[in-house]
C-alpha cells in the first residue's frame, strides 16, 4: 500500500505546480482547477516520491513537489511496473486508469539544463479519472489492477461507416482482439469503430502512436478500391517509416486464399515506434493476416522498444 505525499496544481500549462493539502478530482476531467484537466487522456500526472528524492540527493537539494509539473506524488508503489490500463485507487473514492507512460519532451525544462536529466519523460505516469472524489495528503494509494508494462500493447481500429453508426456488427475486430489475447497474451488497450474518413483515421493513428506507448495498431478494413477505402492514404500521411516487405508478404498470402486479393491496397508502417498494419475488412482475411506475423511479432516489438528515440517523430503534434 502506498501513500499520497503531495498534491500539486497549476492554473497555467508550462509552469511548475504548487502543493495543496487536498484537491477534488472530477470523473473524466481531472483535478478541479488544474490547467491540465479536461476531456482528454492526460488528466492527472503521477511521479514516485522515491524518484523525486533520488533527483534531490543527486543534484537538486532544493527540489520541491510540483517542480516537474506532476499532480500526485506517491510513495510505496512500484509505478514503474504499471502498464497501460492499470488502475489505482487514491484515497477512499478516486479511481484512476493509466493512459500514458512518460511523454516526449519537445522543450527542455530548467531542471534538464541544470542536471542533464528530467524524470517526468522517463518515469512519469498519466491517467484518466474513472471515478472522482476528494484526495488529501496522507491518503492511501493502492494498485487495483496491474497490467504489466512488459505486456504487448495493442489497439484495434475497425473502419466501417455502418459499424460506426451502430447499424451493423463488427465481426473482424473482435476476432483479431481474441487472437492477440490468446496467442500473444497481449493487452488490447482500446478497440474502436470509426467511419471511413481519411482525416479521422489519420487523427486516431497519430493519437495512439504519439501519446499512448502502444506497440501495434491493427486497422481492419479500408483497403479496397471503393472511394471510401482510404486507409492507405491515411497511413501514408502519418508514417515515419514504411514496411514494404510486410505488405508484400501479406499480399502474397491473401492471393493464395482468394483472387480478390489483387484488389487489396494494404499498407503498413511505423510511427513513433508503433507498428501500424492494415488488415482486410472480412473476419477470415484479417485473422489469417495476423496469424502470419504472430511468430515474429515479439521480436519486432523488442526491436521497436529497444530505442524508441530511433523511431520518434519530431513533428511535435498535439494530441487529438
Amino acid at each position: 500500500m502506498g501513500r499520497v505525499e503531495a498534491i500539486c496544481v497549476s492554473v497555467k500549462k508550462g509552469e511548475k505546480k504548487s502543493p495543496r493539502p487536498l484537491a477534488r478530482l472530477v470523473a473524466n476531467h481531472g483535478i478541479e482547477g488544474d490547467a491540465h484537466a479536461g476531456p482528454w487522456h492526460r488528466q492527472v500526472s503521477l511521479l514516485a516520491a522515491e524518484d523525486i528524492e533520488a533527483m534531490r540527493r543527486r543534484a537538486l537539494p532544493d527540489l520541491k513537489s510540483g517542480d516537474f509539473a506532476e499532480n500526485l506524488v506517491v510513495s510505496g508503489l512500484d509505478i514503474g511496473a504499471l502498464g497501460l490500463g492499470s488502475r489505482l485507487q487514491v484515497g477512499a473514492e478516486v479511481d484512476l486508469t493509466v493512459t500514458q507512460l512518460g511523454k516526449a519532451c519537445h522543450h527542455r525544462c530548467a531542471i534538464y539544463y541544470q542536471t542533464g536529466d528530467c524524470i517526468m519523460p522517463r518515469l512519469g505516469l498519466f491517467a484518466r479519472v474513472l471515478r472522482g472524489g476528494t484526495v488529501s495528503v496522507g491518503d492511501t494509494a493502492v494498485v487495483l489492477q496491474t497490467v504489466p508494462r512488459k505486456k504487448l500493447q495493442a489497439v484495434i481500429l475497425s473502419l466501417s461507416d455502418s459499424c460506426a453508426r451502430g447499424e451493423t456488427n463488427d465481426r473482424a475486430g473482435p476476432a483479431v482482439e481474441q487472437l492477440l489475447e490468446s496467442c500473444l497474451q497481449a493487452h488490447v488497450y482500446a478497440s474502436e469503430r470509426i467511419p471511413e474518413d481519411r482525416d479521422k483515421i489519420a487523427a486516431r493513428l497519430r493519437h495512439y502512436s504519439n501519446w499512448h506507448s502502444v506497440d501495434i495498431v491493427l486497422v481492419v478494413g479500408g483497403t479496397g478500391f471503393s472511394p471510401r477505402h482510404v486507409l492507405p492514404e491515411a497511413e501514408t500521411a502519418v508514417m515515419d517509416w514504411p514496411t514494404a516487405h510486410l505488405d508484400d508478404s501479406l499480399q502474397c498470402l491473401s492471393r493464395k486464399m482468394t483472387p480478390m486479393a489483387l484488389f487489396r491496397r494494404g499498407t503498413s508502417a511505423i510511427r513513433n515506434g508503433t507498428l501500424i498494419v492494415g488488415l482486410p475488412g472480412l473476419e477470415r482475411g484479417s485473422v489469417q493476416d495476423v496469424r502470419t506475423f504472430l511468430p515474429s511479432f515479439a521480436h519486432v516489438v523488442a526491436k521497436l522498444r529497444s530505442n524508441p528515440s530511433d523511431f520518434t517523430s519530431t513533428s511535435g503534434e498535439l494530441p487529438a
